[in-house]
């Protein structure tokens, strides 16, 4: 039987499809969660000491350590299970326990995590809640429940997957440093299903909140993009001065193209990622599938009205960066036009200064050449006298005679040799 050598990667590709599991949440109960992540470099962390923070809470339960290189664990922690996800930016834990605290959102629920192993933790908090899970068998009680849990204003309360759980929260930090959520589930509903919904709550807020990293970031950047923008428009107007200088303007606005570039790679990460937990968060309501709970507004119409205008605050930002990014870069080509252009029009200026001296020193040669003949024929004509002397007294020849012969016969001979010459060096 023929056999296929497998991918090195096929079993971990595919298993980690499955590599984190929702978790199966009874009802009643509860749940405290807790989202961690360093101040700065969060996605270049280590890693390791996220697993050895995890690592020193389960040796205060004795529990069962995860294998090396580990990005989820699921176990039991004493009365409790806890469940632990190392994601790009941050690591979350959330501990589930059966049973109501007989005071809703009790800061105990919380007190699992002990204080001293918080801490000692490899990061700061980004988010933490409390989650509440009662059983509803109908609708009876429930808008009184959360009028006292949550602030009315901003409670968003809906139905979901097909009425089978009602879920309520506010977005607000109580009292404890937490986010509250309630669900309420059918007497019907699995747990599976409550682990699922009690899950999306989670990821819901904690995308939420790294979304909203985004939103900061561009409040810094704005006196610093504003500042940029005036220089920039600045030195637009001066391309069409006639009195600015193209070099100095091309040198000043090379500056300011490389410090929005410079803006654009610090910015590009988290742009990029506030991008996709937006996404996250969009989906994670979508897959709920919202009803309207007593008229009340839904988890995506608070989305809608809170959290997507900071988003598109983020958007336009980064748009408007990119957009100053490119208006510098057409900027820098035009003038860098401008410069080629006028140096090509001196460069043409020079060369026919250069063709009109080239012409006036052929001239001057050719003058040169002139005088040389007859300088050298001068003495040329002195020397062959001096040779045909002997004839004006052997033959009776005048010397005025031989001169008037042998000079003709001299220039050409010269002009011949200095014709010859000048082909000769050609």
């Amino acid at each position: 039987m023929a056999t296929f050598e497998d991918h090195p990667l096929r079993y971990t590709m595919a298993n980690e499809l499955h590599a984190r599991p929702f978790p199966s949440v009874a009802s009643p109960s509860r749940a405290a969660y807790l989202a961690l992540k360093p101040a700065a470099n969060a996605a270049g962390r280590d890693r390791e000491a996220d697993r050895a923070h995890l690592i020193a809470l389960l040796d205060r339960f004795g529990a069962q350590h995860p294998q090396p290189d580990a990005t989820h664990y699921s176990g039991q922690i004493g009365k409790h299970m806890l469940k632990w996800e190392s994601h790009t930016e941050f690591v979350t834990y959330t501990i589930f326990g059966d049973g109501n605290a007989e005071r809703p959102f009790d800061a105990e629920t919380f007190a699992v995590f002990p204080q001293d192993w918080l801490d000692t933790a490899p990061g700061v908090r980004i988010t933490s809640a409390l989650i509440r899970v009662e059983t509803a068998v109908g609708d009876e009680g429930i808008l009184d429940k959360v009028a006292d849990w949550f602030v009315p204003e901003s409670l968003a309360i809906s139905r979901v997957l097909d009425d089978g759980l009602i879920v309520a929260g506010d977005f607000r930090i109580d009292v404890g440093g937490h986010m509250r959520f309630a669900v309420f589930a059918r007497p019907e509903t699995g747990r599976r299903r409550t682990g699922r919904v009690v899950q999306r709550l989670c990821e819901i807020e904690t995308y939420k909140a790294m979304a909203m990293l985004g939103l900061a970031l561009t409040r810094e950047m704005g006196p610093k993009m504003g500042g940029i923008d005036q220089r920039l428009t600045a030195l637009l107007a001066d391309m069409s001065g006639a009195e600015a200088k193209p070099e100095k303007v091309l040198q000043d606005l090379l500056t300011v193209s490389a410090e929005l570039e410079n803006v654009v790679a610090q910015t590009s990460f988290r742009f990029g990622a506030t991008g996709a937990y937006e996404t996250i968060v969009n989906q994670r309501i979508d897959v709920l599938r919202e009803d309207r709970f007593m008229g009340r507004q839904t988890f995506g119409e608070f989305m809608m009205r809170r959290f997507d205008p900071a988003m598109r605050t983020v958007n336009s930002t980064q748009g408007r960066l990119q957009a100053m990014s490119n208006r510098a870069q057409r900027a820098s080509d035009l003038l860098r036009t401008r410069v080629d252009v006028e140096r090509s029009a001196q460069n043409q200026e020079l060369l026919t200064s250069m063709d009109k001296r080239a012409d006036l020193q052929l001239r001057l040669q050719k003058t040169v050449e002139g005088l040389s003949v007859v300088a050298i024929s001068y003495y040329a004509v002195n020397l062959v006298l001096y040779v045909l002397g002997p004839l004006e007294k052997t033959h009776d020849v005048p010397k005025a005679v031989m001169a008037a012969i042998a000079t003709p016969l001299v220039l050409l001979a010269v002009w011949l040799m200095v014709q010859r010459i000048r082909k000769h060096m050609e």
